[in-house]
């Protein structure tokens, strides 16, 4: 009986010998796991507080106040005979009377940006009722201003940025009776790309982004998902299908600059359609995205219970019929959130843009899928590439932009698999 006893004491000390050994494990890679989550966490919001201390300044515009006097019209003149340029330069030098030479108001002129002349001209005919009578203006500062207004440079002689000895002490002349004013930068949304920081935008970028993304929806979406039905549904099992199904796992690994290099022989020197198009990169982008939609639908039409197609056929449905009325509308939220998903992909992709030549200077909006144009990433990395402080934080203020609408994007896919998913 004492022996049992002890056999009993024994076996029970090992086994609580060996479940605490599986706490202790299970302990040890849940807080792997939590460590792991956290550090990324830590490292994502690194990222996103590096690029907005960098881009925040980019959504405000240094601009000077000041008083534009016209001279008397005649009802005959029109407002567009107007000389816009000597109009903001008279209204500089009423602040700076003891300027004479040629070189201090050269000097002081470049202060301003190129762009303000366009921007006056535009104000005048958008309010013709104040073309007769003085009336204040902001005129938009250079970039080199704007730099030093938000405090990239040191206030001391030597270190304004580019700006030189007279045109340093005009800005801080300025200052002083309070002309230098920060307004909401509305260039950066209402405009394309300028070789001047201070006047470009991201408005063209933008539109080419979207004319893009609209073609890749339509085209992948739709063969995305006929394809992932063919193959889940009514393919016969056969080598073929099965060497279709392993060529489009591969092609979602393939790296996306081979879409661009095809794109590049097929659509432009093959069909020769225009470079730099959206719908260039519309059609590159669909061969891009097509194997992850095509996996993603395969996925969820597979979650679909094999139970609803049997009870659909034993009630008589056919085999269309099933699909049609009860599979798809199951697996109609996987299917869209693995193609939002895809989409948000694609929107950040610029190396196969690259290839098909949407890398080019674009100072006109698109208006259609055949006119030039870029995207948002292609825009960051033509503004990175340059020298200026200026398209450093505005390099940065896209990337805010364009972080926007993938977390955009994914909520939408979040909400609508909720909005559409159905409990059996």
């Amino acid at each position: 009986m004492n022996n049992l006893k002890n056999k009993n004491f024994i076996h029970s000390d090992i086994v609580s010998k060996g479940l605490k050994k599986r706490y202790l494990k299970e302990k040890v890679f849940r807080a792997m796991g939590i460590s792991a989550l956290l550090a990324a966490l830590i490292f994502l919001a690194i990222i996103i507080i590096a690029i907005t201390a960098s881009g925040y300044k980019a959504f405000s515009q240094t601009y000077i106040e000041t008083e534009i006097i016209l001279n008397q019209l005649s009802d005959s003149q029109d407002s567009t005979d107007i000389n816009h340029l000597g109009l903001i330069r008279n209204a500089l030098r009423r602040d700076f009377p003891d300027l004479s030479t040629r070189a201090e108001l050269a000097d002081l002129y470049r202060i301003i940006s190129i762009g303000a002349q366009y921007e006056l001209e535009q104000y005048m005919a958008d309010n013709s009722d104040i073309v007769k009578s003085p009336f204040i203006f902001n005129i938009l500062a250079s970039s080199d201003i704007d730099m030093v207004s938000k405090g990239y440079f040191k206030d001391t002689d030597n270190e304004a940025g580019r700006l030189t000895e007279g045109q340093y002490q005009y800005y801080l002349h300025l200052v002083d009776i309070e002309r230098v004013v920060k307004r909401f930068n509305i260039n950066l949304f209402t405009r394309g790309d300028s070789s001047n920081p201070e006047m470009a935008g991201i408005l063209g970028s933008t539109v080419g982004s979207l004319f893009v993304l609209a073609i890749t929806l339509l085209l992948s979406f739709p063969i995305g998902v006929a394809t992932a039905i063919y193959l889940e549904e009514f393919s016969p099992r056969n080598r073929f299908t099965d060497f279709i199904e392993v060529n489009v796992n591969n092609l979602a690994a393939v790296p996306s600059v081979i879409f661009g290099l095809l794109g590049l022989s097929l659509f432009i020197n093959f069909f020769n359609f225009p470079r730099s198009a959206p719908l260039v990169g519309g059609l590159v982008l669909t061969l891009m995205t097509l194997p992850v939609v095509i996996i993603a639908s395969r996925a969820a039409i597979t979650s679909v219970p094999p139970s609803i197609r049997e009870a659909a056929l034993g009630l008589g449905a056919s085999k269309l019929r099933v699909v049609i009325d009860h599979v798809i509308p199951l697996a109609f939220p996987g299917m869209l959130t693995g193609t939002i998903i895809g989409m948000a992909r694609a929107l950040g992709e610029s190396a196969p843009l690259l290839m098909i030549g949407m890398v080019a200077f674009i100072t006109e909006i698109p208006n259609s899928i055949l006119s030039p144009s870029t995207t948002l990433p292609i825009q960051v990395y033509l503004w990175s590439d340059s020298p200026e402080r200026g398209f450093s934080e505005r390099t940065s203020a896209a990337i805010l932009v364009l972080l926007a609408f993938l977390i955009v994007m994914n909520l939408l896919a979040v909400f609508l698999r909720k909005r559409f998913e159905k409990k059996w």
